[in-house]
């Protein structure tokens, strides 16, 4: 049997449809909660035309960019924020927030295990990189989770009289071994870390999860939270840029490191189009995340029936963008990315290769065919060439255009060789496709019984 036939892909294409369908108007849901979120807060602040003009040279007294760190603060219920196309990437705004709040002495723990690659740059941890936290004097330990879940009591534990800073990475970055945390989670280890002390920045990298749910860390009393405009806030609309909330004098340490100490959030011109890219980007972003999300459940389903192993399952709540795939071989990994660059809008005649990209630590093979470098909130697949060959795919600005990449990188692939449970067969696993005749009834069976609806 060939499972690569285009009968046995339409009937897993059209099962992941109707299974995007059945969990669409729970996502809806959330969507309108959050745009509501936003409009109230561009109507509160009286947003006009004059508050998307460039500014220049130090920027002085730019209202614009005053009202979108009031507007970022409302929505995410904090006392203060700091939004600036200054910063380079998320990494940037989440080095800002820790090297500004952090000094030599202070101690930080780890509170999600082992972070990601971009991150481990940052700390100085397992190597020592000039001018990472231990490079100055910040000692660093970090907590492993307890499968999906954070050790709280063991977290709890490695608090000392130096520790300053908990650090949450919510999203699972590139692990296989965790997932990505709920908010309500990260509210329950930051209600433990307060009752110990008060004083303890739970610090909350956000990266990728913005308007995944109706709350965010900071309703649950997250005290500093750190993300990137060109993943979910951005809404496909910002060019660069990356945000900064929380309490008002950390949100404060934070600028001042980003600009100068005294300047803080003063300065810092908003050059272009970028402003109204800002606002409309935010406007957009939660119906915009939520294309990314159907579109990450429609590459569970698929991948899934094709006998892949996928996190998280295309049956469970999403708490991210991110969707990751097992695809055990090397060349799966690169013909997954393969495919998502060539069905993408930009630079789809380009092939991409696994190469050293700075902040990681092995080869990384990436499909962005983006009209921002680099924005995952755009289609876009990476991941490391180091076994066991996961693809971490994330965004999609419209669902439609996800299907595409997706339904191509599947045929591209086709099915894992190794073990197929057939729905058919019960509780028989077959090894390899060694008996073509019992695969064949297999697949009448499916054809005539519409097993994969």
């Amino acid at each position: 049997m060939d499972f690569n036939s285009p009968i046995c892909l339409e009937s897993i294409f059209e099962f992941a449809r109707k299974e995007v369908e059945k969990q669409k108007h729970y996502y809806d849901a959330i969507a309108l909660t959050n745009t509501e979120k936003v409009i109230s807060a561009f109507r509160k602040h009286q947003v006009s035309d004059f508050y998307m003009k460039p500014s220049t040279g130090y920027a002085y007294n730019d209202l614009g960019r005053e009202k979108l760190d009031a507007i970022y603060a409302d929505i995410f219920g904090t006392e203060s924020a700091l939004v600036r196309s200054q910063f380079v990437s998320g990494t940037h705004a989440l080095a800002v927030a820790m090297l500004g709040n952090l000094h030599p002495g202070d101690e930080v723990i780890g509170a999600t295990g082992t972070p990601y690659d971009t991150m481990q740059t940052i700390i100085g941890y397992p190597e020592r990189i000039p001018g990472s936290l231990t490079d100055t004097g910040v000692a660093y330990k970090e907590v492993p989770m307890t499968g999906n879940y954070v050790d709280i009591r063991a977290v709890c534990s490695a608090i000392t009289e130096k520790t300053r800073m908990v650090h949450i990475q919510r999203s699972c970055g590139y692990s296989d071994d965790r997932g990505t945390l709920d908010v309500a989670s990260i509210g329950r280890l930051i209600e433990e870390v307060h009752k110990i002390r008060k004083d303890i920045i739970c610090f909350v990298d956000n990266c990728y999860g913005e308007f995944t749910e109706a709350k965010e860390p900071t309703d649950y009393g997250a005290d500093l939270m750190a993300g990137s405009l060109i993943k979910n806030v951005g809404g496909g609309l910002a060019p660069t840029g990356g945000y900064i909330v929380g309490r008002e004098e950390l949100v404060y340490n934070a600028a001042c490191r980003l600009t100068v100490p005294g300047l803080a959030g003063e300065m810092g011109a908003t050059l272009g189009d970028t402003a109204r890219e800002f606002y409309q980007g935010l406007f957009m972003a939660p119906h915009v995340v939520m294309q990314a999300v159907l579109t990450a459940i429609y590459a569970a389903a698929v991948f899934r029936k094709l006998g892949y192993k996928v996190k998280p399952l295309h049956s469970e709540i999403r708490h991210d963008i991110i969707q990751s795939i097992t695809l055990k071989k090397a060349k799966n990994l690169e013909n997954f990315c393969v495919a998502v660059q060539l069905n993408s809008p930009v630079d789809a005649h380009v092939t991409p290769v696994p190469s050293y990209i700075p902040g990681y630590q092995d080869k990384i093979i990436m499909a962005a065919g983006t009209f921002v470098q680099g924005a995952s909130i755009e289609l876009s697949a990476d991941g490391p060439m180091r076994e066991p060959y996961n693809a971490f795919m994330q965004g999609g600005l419209t669902f439609e255009h996800g299907q595409l990449a997706i339904n191509a990188a599947a045929r591209l692939i086709g099915p894992a060789c190794e073990k197929r449970k057939v729905k058919a067969m019960g509780d028989i696993i077959m090894e390899g496709e060694k008996d073509k005749e019992l695969l064949q009834a297999c697949e009448n069976i499916i054809k005539s019984q519409k097993l994969y609806e």
